[in-house]
């Protein structure tokens, strides 16, 4: 720590070389994406490199730990909220086609059932769903931009959309949406 320190790069990239999967691993077991594992991986080691003068010398995996753990919380936490910001868009373009409606409180009532139904249907997709369904249907990316932005190839994404089609035929039938 030291050498770090005292500016020794060499050391601090020693450390990386000792630490670099463990704290992969730690941020990939709480987001489960591998490119957002890498990005925050990446993010976490800027941070513990400028935050090395307030460390106080003891426990320095569990401290390094925190720090990856908080990353990787505070990320799935803005991570949600954009998918309830994506949310409120719906609901709002679903409002934007009730406008013709006579009875504002009717209207009002049935856009906060719809999003709260929307909201619930969305929650039941397995998260390996969720994804590639919002990128594909909702952001309107493209199969190779989805393939980059997850370290994947195309034709896993195309796997991944066809099961994830195949999940909702299972699971979600019209009606639960009447």
């Amino acid at each position: 720590m030291q050498r770090i320190l005292n500016g020794d790069e060499s050391a601090f990239r020693e450390l990386v070389a000792a630490y670099r999967q463990y704290l992969f691993q730690t941020i990939y077991a709480i987001v489960r994406h591998p490119k957002d594992a890498e990005d925050l991986t990446q993010d976490v080691w800027t941070r513990i490199y400028f935050s090395l003068p307030q460390y106080q010398m003891k426990g320095f995996k569990t401290w390094i730990t925190r720090i990856a753990v908080n990353r990787a919380i505070d990320f799935k936490r803005a991570a949600s909220r954009k998918k309830e910001e994506m949310t409120a868009e719906i609901a709002n373009s679903v409002q934007g086609t009730a406008v013709h409606h006579d009875n504002h409180l009717e209207r009002e009532v049935v856009l906060k059932e719809t999003v709260q139904l929307v909201r619930s249907k969305l929650d039941q997709i397995p998260s390996n769903y969720q994804d590639v369904l919002m990128a594909y249907y909702i952001q309107h990316q493209s199969y190779q931009d989805i393939a980059e932005a997850q370290g994947v190839t195309v034709k896993t994404v195309e796997s991944k959309l066809y099961r994830a089609k195949q999940w909702l035929r299972k699971n979600w039938k019209e009606e639960d949406f009447s």
